[in-house]
């Protein structure tokens, strides 16, 4: 059972993953609308909407279904969203209208929600925070602790205590 933090933690990288899953799947839908914000001076523009489409449905499938080693899809994620700001500050320059962003009050506050993603994505799979352990730390959420033998829910939860 969730609790607290883990379970805001849990929520947020679930609702993360079904956003990346939703955009991601977006670019083979309405792939007019991700060349709207894809540079002008990339070449292979249309493959480079198919592609990053396919990531996007990776990392957010990953996002639901990976254990292990959440704190390096985290990384993974947050890398994605930096790598794809210039694209959106493409579109803010350029003034294209696409995604509903048709003014460039709305195209250039978009902008802003690109550092929250990217905090999303860290915070939600632990790679930062309160509860980040250290990077060679196991992960406390997969498999029996080396020491104990015991699982991490084992040892938090007095029912499960031996």
């Amino acid at each position: 059972m969730m609790r607290g933090a883990s379970s805001v933690r849990t929520l947020a990288r679930w609702a993360l993953g079904l956003f990346l899953v939703a955009a991601g799947t977006g670019h083979f839908l309405a792939p007019e609308a991700f060349l709207a914000q894809t540079p002008t001076w990339l070449p292979a523009r249309g493959a480079i909407v198919l592609v990053s489409g396919v990531v996007e449905v990776v990392l957010g499938v990953a996002l639901l279904v990976v254990r292990a080693h959440r704190r390096t899809l985290g990384w993974l994620v947050a890398a994605f969203f930096l790598a794809i700001l210039p694209g959106n500050v493409h579109q803010a320059v350029a003034g294209t209208d696409a995604f509903g962003l048709d003014t460039p009050t709305a195209r250039w506050l978009r902008l802003g929600f690109q550092p929250l993603l990217v905090l999303w994505a860290l915070w939600s799979t632990g790679a930062i925070g309160d509860r980040a352990p250290a990077a060679d730390a196991p992960d406390p959420s997969v498999g029996p602790d080396p020491a104990t033998g015991r699982s991490s829910a084992e040892t938090s939860d007095p029912d499960l205590r031996p």
